[in-house]
């Protein structure tokens, strides 16, 4: 159940005025899950999809390319090899991914917002990836001044547990130099935990050594979590290999997932997809606990569908959703925490097309069971876009599954049965002690949208919802306040950034 402000502000006006102003910003708890999980396939379909995963890694295998050191692993491991092709015994990759952890603790700067991945539990992170944003002035390149206010709004941002990595990609930096930016934004913007840089297993190492200076060693401590990206066929390249044996080499957390566009990545049925998204996923994982038996790793599974005329991806659809829920069945059979789902639209705007398509998929990962939530706000065009107001529609309605999550009580306060007798026939229940009681906490209130009379709404400039988001967001950098850090600290990063940057020329590709 989140914690938030329940029973937790002084009495009087003047005490949450004083509140408001302090600086001091509510936060909730990662969610844990009251509610069972929508379980879309039975048995048999499960055991069908099992074993046809099994047979494609057998009879099909996946892909290492120009990774010698990986193929040798799996010739001591019992694979087949032939070229850069592996072909993996049935039950072998299975058997290699029962020694992941089926739930970890990624700690962060304030030990309060360390999050535990797993489980019941759903954690929350923005956008990942996209080169451009929108704002009032339209869309255009990011910079690193809109990455440094993405990290700042999710700092603000009471429903979001984790700051997330590559929120938009500060395309004014240098390629080779502008990880260091962001992992230092991250690191000093907010006490959220974050991503690591995943483009070149040298960035991965600087990563690892960054977390190092921040937390004063890592001491086999998971410090982050990052994204390795399965180049769906079955093809695992060495760029994203060369990252992931970095990290799990020192203990920190990677996502295998699959990049799943059906009917160009995947085959165009549910079934089919999930059988290469389990295969793909299993030799994946296999692979990280052939380099590091024990390293934390999460099951993952972007799936969208395509519109067959334009080949746009397409997101929110009835297919999507299907695979989404039955991978996240497929992931707690092998015992591994799930990641899918986000704030996922194709729209150009943030819009209502957006709004239905990223609801759809915003419930659907929290009913499928996912553990970790990347691109839970700020997603546009397919990803392409990080757009401020969306960010912060979306992160608003972040609040929405946290309620959802907790379940109905039913003791005696939820029950209401005092209530029921104080009104009786006829009565209403605004004046009635149960209501006075848990007026400020029964109903979840957006932060962002307008429930005023239409009179109200029209006298104060009739402000649609993406106005009024905007205002939001001008509201929360306004009051941004940077959490405290030891000097040394900052001081030693900063030195490691400088020293990195200084070593090598600029690099755009």
């Amino acid at each position: 159940m989140a914690e938030g402000g329940r029973g937790r502000r002084g009495g009087g006006g003047a005490a949450r005025r004083a509140e408001r102003t302090s600086g001091k910003i509510e936060q909730a708890r990662f969610i844990t899950r009251n509610i069972p999980d929508f379980e879309i396939l039975n048995a048999e379909a499960l055991e069908i999809i099992e074993a046809n995963a099994e047979t494609v890694l057998e009879e099909i295998g996946v892909a290492f390319p120009e990774n010698e050191p990986a193929l040798a692993l799996w010739r001591e491991a019992g694979a087949e090899v032939e070229g850069d092709r592996v072909r993996i015994p049935r039950g072998l990759a299975r058997k290699l991914c029962a020694t992941a952890p089926s739930t970890f603790t990624q700690i962060a700067r304030n030990p309060d917002r360390n999050v535990e991945i797993g489980g019941r539990n759903l954690v929350l992170a923005p956008v990942y990836g996209p080169p451009f944003v929108r704002d009032a002035g339209g869309r255009r390149y990011a910079t690193l001044e809109d990455f440094h206010k993405f990290v700042k709004l999710g700092h603000m941002s009471k429903w979001l547990h984790h700051s997330g990595g590559t929120i938009c990609e500060p395309t004014d930096i240098p390629v080779n130099k502008r990880h260091y930016d962001m992992l230092l934004a991250h690191m000093t913007l907010t006490d959220k935990p974050f991503m690591g840089s995943v483009t070149e297993p040298s960035r991965a190492r600087d990563s690892v050594e960054m977390c190092d200076i921040l937390f004063g060693g890592l001491d086999d401590r998971t410090a982050m979590v990052s994204l390795i990206n399965i180049n769906s066929p079955l093809t695992f390249d060495s760029i994203m290999m060369g990252a992931l044996e970095e990290y799990v080499r020192a203990n920190q957390a990677v996502i295998i997932s699959p990049f799943i566009v059906g009917g160009a990545m995947a085959p165009v049925s549910v079934a089919g997809t999930l059988a290469q998204v389990l295969a793909e996923v299993m030799a994946g994982v296999a692979y990280s606990q052939l380099v590091r038996a024990g390293a934390p790793v999460i099951f993952g599974a972007f799936v969208t569908s395509i519109d067959m005329n334009s080949g746009a991806p397409t997101f929110g659809t009835p297919e999507a959703a299907q695979i989404t829920y039955g991978a996240g069945q497929l992931a707690r059979r092998l015992g591994l925490p799930y990641r899918s789902a986000g704030s996922f639209c194709g729209s150009k705007l943030p819009d209502a097309q957006a709004a239905y398509e990223t609801a759809n998929s915003l419930n659907t990962g929290l009913l499928s069971g996912v553990n970790f939530m990347l691109h839970a706000c700020g997603w546009l065009e397919g990803g392409l876009v990080a757009d401020f107001d969306k960010f912060v529609m979306d992160a608003d309605q972040l609040g929405i599954l946290h309620k959802l999550a907790e379940g109905i009580p039913m003791d005696e306060n939820g029950q209401a049965m005092d209530a029921i007798r104080e009104v009786g026939p006829g009565g209403h229940y605004l004046g009635c002690a149960h209501t006075q009681a848990n007026f400020k906490s029964a109903f979840w209130k957006s932060n962002v949208l307008d429930y005023k009379p239409f009179e109200t709404w029209a006298d104060e400039g009739s402000r649609d919802t993406r106005t009024l988001a905007s205002a939001r967001a001008d509201a929360l950098l306004a009051a941004y306040k940077q959490p405290t850090m030891d000097p040394a600290v900052r001081e030693a990063l900063a030195d490691y950034v400088a020293r990195k940057k200084e070593s090598m020329p600029d690099a755009f590709m």
